[in-house]
């Protein structure tokens, strides 16, 4: 049988230290041995993973493909290797990339790292925030949280926690401009918006005597990509927003800003999950990374109120 896993970490090697020599000289295999095993590779796949010059090695688009899971394998197998020859205690370890919304990060995440490394300090956490949608695979991050509702996905998902949404505003913003009283009250009111789907300017609300749901356009001089961005114009007194109570929480509680039209909230929430790569078999430190933070956020952690 082909030592595959043999020859893809010769390959991640050459790709990672960029040359055929420094990978041999890693691996304790000749420059030619190392051309030799990813060129079998790629007669085996029919395909060209590299593109060599005297100087550097560029991945093709197919060899990019091969190497973001070829990485996988080769940790994969490492852990498995350190897990049985350390027991089956053995802790969790090793690199660990997260991607993050910003507000979740800023706000949920990040308050908990030194705690999860004081846990397991043999873990390097690698942690990036963005508002985008990463791709796990392409984006190399072995945990995403998102926010909003899963799409179907070949990817696992664990919820952390449900947020109530609320209309927000501070007291400055009030004062000058007044309080809405009914949702088309809004409709004479700056709105702050989002800039990457039009459908969350349109408000919802429920009428407290039917129960019916109604939306409301809403309109404003400030556009984000992020909830972040939003609150901290709120807190400054632009206008009147529509977050996630996990966004606003300790604003309101500190008297910064102010729930709006609360008899007419619909009672929709937010959903946050972990998501990842996941099977049966999942690499300790990523088990552990959203194990930690289910127990620390837990899918009630309060937001609701």
């Amino acid at each position: 049988m082909d030592n595959r896993a043999g020859e893809m970490e010769v390959f991640v090697q050459a790709v990672d230290l960029n040359s055929f020599s420094a990978a041999g000289r890693r691996l304790g295999l000749t420059p030619s041995a190392v051309s030799k095993i990813i060129s079998r590779i790629e007669e085996r796949l029919g395909t060209r993973l590299l593109v060599r010059s005297t100087r550097t090695l560029r991945l093709t688009p197919e060899g990019e493909i091969y190497h973001q899971r070829a990485l996988r394998i080769v940790a994969e197998i490492d852990e498995a290797e350190r897990a049985v020859a350390s027991g089956a205690s053995a802790a969790p370890r090793g690199l660990l990339r997260v991607n993050s919304s910003v507000p979740v990060g800023m706000m949920c995440i990040l308050p908990l790292v030194p705690k999860f490394l004081r846990r397991y300090p043999e873990v390097e956490l690698d942690v990036s925030l963005s508002d985008g949608v990463v791709d796990l695979i392409e984006e190399r991050a072995d945990v995403a949280i998102r926010v909003g509702p899963m799409r179907s996905s070949s990817l696992k998902a664990r919820k952390l926690f449900e947020s109530r949404v609320v209309v927000i505003a501070s007291p400055a913003y009030l004062a000058e401009h007044g309080t809405p009283m009914h949702p088309r009250d809004l409709e004479r009111h700056n709105c702050l918006n989002f800039n990457f789907r039009r459908i969350l300017n349109e408000w919802p609300f429920r009428d407290p005597k039917t129960g019916e749901i109604d939306t409301i356009a809403v309109a404003g001089n400030f556009l984000s990509n992020n909830g972040s961005t939003a609150q901290q114009m709120c807190v400054a007194g632009l206008g009147i927003a529509r977050l996630g109570l996990f966004h606003v929480r300790a604003d309101i509680k500190a008297g910064r800003l102010i729930a709006l039209l609360e008899d007419y909230n619909p009672g929709d929430i937010e959903l946050v999950h972990a998501v990842f790569v996941g099977h049966e078999y999942l690499a300790a430190r990523v088990r552990s990374f959203v194990d930690f933070l289910t127990e620390n956020l837990g899918t009630d952690t309060g937001q609701r109120e």
